[in-house]
């Protein structure tokens, strides 16, 4: 069960970048996909895919590329994971792993 603190503290972090949506999307699908640890809610990961896709033409980020459309609308990702990602995801979660 992801702990919900992260969910909160993703939305304050998009709501003041929206840029920052694409690399929590990309650690959030990382973190479900490969660890089976999910570090948002399920609900809070689609409706920030849906708020993605909204906004999709005014979001820049080096790792748009990795996500399409298709994906947002599925809710689910399908890319290329980059090597930073387990790292940011260990550093969020913190030495004791929670």
């Amino acid at each position: 069960m992801p702990d919900q603190i992260f969910d909160k503290h993703c939305s304050d972090l998009i709501d003041e970048n929206n840029n920052m949506m694409i690399p929590w999307y990309v650690m959030a699908s990382y973190a479900y996909y490969v660890e089976d640890r999910p570090l948002l809610s399920d609900g809070y990961f689609d409706r920030m895919a849906k708020r993605m896709l909204a906004e999709w033409d005014d979001i820049e980020h080096m790792h748009k590329h990795l996500i399409t459309k298709e994906m947002l609308e599925a809710g689910t990702f399908l890319g290329e994971y980059p090597s930073r990602i387990k790292y940011a995801i260990q550093s969020l979660r913190g030495k004791d792993g929670r």
